[in-house]
This record gives structure tokens, C-alpha cells and sequence, in this order.
């Protein structure tokens, strides 16, 4: 990405966004355990903390290797799977999730400047 600041208020707008939730499950669980699809909070049974947090420490994660900058196509495309499934799965509360098309629209914008490129060898041509 060409310019810096720019880049910067991206990668860490999307990176509060992932840490925000992880940091606040951590002191109110029930605030955020609603959002998982109800095959998972299923699935999980009487461990859905332990579904809730290791979703957060997945998305520290990603935050973290936002942040750090080291090949962000990665983490950012990861970051705008994790929205999608929020999104999708959240539809009837668009109330509260429509902020997140809109970091999604930001974790979107990351992956794409970061996409690898294929380079052309003279050879190719």
C-alpha cells in the first residue's frame, strides 16, 4: 500500500475490532456468546466459554498480526471470513451488526493491496 497512514488506520481499525470482542468475552461472556450460530452453541454443549474463547484468542491473533504487518493478505483475508460468517449468521440482528459490513468493507480493502501478485518473467512473454 502506498500510503502509510492510511494503511495504518485501517490495520488498526480492524484490529480493535477483533480485539475489542475477544477482551470483552473475557468479563461478560453472555454479551457475545449469542452471536455464534446455534449449531455451534450446540455442538459445544456445556463448553461454549471454551468455544467463546478460543474463537477470542483466534481473533487476538489475527488483530495482533494485523498490527505486527507482516504479510497481511493473510491475516486480513482471514479477518473478512470471520465477518462474512458474522454477518451471515447475524442477519436478523442487523441492528447491531451493520458496523460490521463496514469493517469488513476495511479488512477487505487490506487483503486486496496486499494481494500477492504474480510477477511476469520475460520469459512468460
Amino acid at each position: 500500500m502506498e500510503n502509510k497512514k492510511v494503511e495504518w488506520l485501517l490495520r488498526a481499525g480492524v484490529a480493535f475490532a477483533f480485539l475489542y470482542p475477544a477482551i470483552s468475552a473475557v468479563f461478560n461472556p453472555f454479551a457475545w456468546i449469542g452471536y455464534f450460530p446455534v449449531f455451534l452453541t450446540s455442538l459445544a454443549g456445556e463448553h461454549t466459554d471454551w468455544l467463546l474463547h478460543l474463537f477470542g484468542l483466534s481473533e487476538v491473533i489475527i488483530a495482533l498480526w494485523i498490527l505486527i504487518g507482516k504479510r497481511i493478505f493473510i491475516p486480513a483475508s482471514l479477518a473478512s471470513i470471520y465477518l462474512i460468517g458474522i454477518i451471515l449468521f447475524n442477519i436478523p440482528q442487523m441492528d447491531v451488526i451493520f458496523r460490521d459490513i463496514s469493517i469488513l468493507a476495511m479488512s477487505l480493502a487490506l487483503a486486496v493491496s496486499y494481494m500477492p501478485r504474480k510477477e511476469i518473467t520475460r520469459e512468460a512473454v
